[in-house]
């Protein structure tokens, strides 16, 4: 699979002293790179492919915080490591990903010796922190069905298809509520023909 990087937020020359200094790996969906509770070995900076990035709360349940896509990293990881915690956060594969995993003492002397690491760490720090206000926004002002009907979207742009392969269950774990409440409001977008539902599968008709 080769790397597909299209993304301001890294140039070519810093991916290339990324790829002298990390592991080149390949993930399938689902894989999970990062659990929660985990120390943060390597950073991981996404080529091909996506990651999601989850926060589990004390009962269990999942809510989706933002996605790594192709040429970014997570942040989340690095200030782990930065302060020598266990990770708050669990990385899944979402689709099968290209993924160098750089290693934490790597990422820390590439900070002293090449400020377009650093630029590139405070960027991504801007953007995750734009996406998390977006997450915060969206669950205390928006009520399931149009988070719903937004992650839908956000899947399809950035899957390029708009054949999903999902499960209620998932879905439902991703915006945190139960899975009768997703199964219940798929079948009304079902008959606003919105999507079309077959087993593990959503097929998003209309998107703005």
């Amino acid at each position: 699979m080769p790397p597909v990087v299209d993304n301001p937020l890294i140039s070519k020359n810093l991916l290339e002293k990324l790829k002298n200094e990390g592991t080149l790996r390949i993930f399938e969906p689902d894989s999970v790179i990062i659990d929660e509770n985990d120390y943060i070995k390597s950073v991981p900076i996404v080529l091909s492919g996506s990651i999601k990035v989850l926060k589990i709360d004390e009962e269990g349940k999942e809510v989706l915080l933002y996605y790594i896509k192709p040429g970014e990293s997570c942040v989340m990881s690095f200030l782990g490591a930065t302060c020598n915690q266990t990770s708050k956060i669990k990385a899944i594969v979402e689709e099968k990903a290209e993924i160098l995993m750089l290693p934490v003492h790597k990422s820390f002397e590439l900070i002293k010796d090449n400020p377009a690491w650093l630029e590139f760490i405070f960027q991504l720090y801007n953007r995750r922190f734009e996406e998390l206000l977006e997450v915060v926004n969206s669950v205390v002002f928006q009520h399931v069905d149009d988070r719903l009907w937004d992650l839908l979207k956000k899947k399809v742009k950035m899957l390029k298809t708009h054949e999903l392969t999902i499960t209620h269950q998932q879905l439902a774990d991703e915006l945190g509520t139960a899975r009768e409440v997703v199964s219940r409001l798929l079948k009304q977008l079902e008959k606003n023909d919105q999507v079309k539902l077959s087993r593990n599968k959503v097929v998003v008709l209309a998107v703005v």
